[in-house]
């Protein structure tokens, strides 16, 4: 049992470090609100095409994306939806940490 626990946490410490980036963290945040062009993306962002590539990719590798070729356009979406789930989570945390900051310094 003691080797199934590191392999697990291994796993999801993947996840989290793929979403611990604004943009990344931008770029679901707007997948969300449903499917976008790579290129949609692109000028959202501002940023290179490659650049935004490999934010897809890094999400695409952590199961947190999926796309889908449409010509030369390459479209991509969630592919778990329950990752906004884990936004609400961390704003829950910050939130919790900013009145525990405002009681400390009363």
């Amino acid at each position: 049992m003691a080797q199934t626990l590191p392999s697990k946490f291994k796993a999801q410490a993947a996840v989290l470090k793929a979403l611990a980036h604004p943009t990344r963290l931008f770029i679901v945040d707007e997948l969300a609100k449903g499917e976008r062009c790579v290129c949609e993306l692109k000028e959202m962002i501002g940023s290179e095409m490659s650049t935004v590539s490999k934010h897809l990719t890094l999400l695409k590798h952590a199961g947190i994306v999926e796309d889908d070729k449409r010509g030369v356009q390459v479209f991509y979406r969630l592919k778990t939806l329950c990752v906004m789930n884990f936004f609400q989570c961390v704003t829950a945390v910050r939130q919790n940490s900013a009145r525990e900051e405002e009681l400390q310094t009363r």
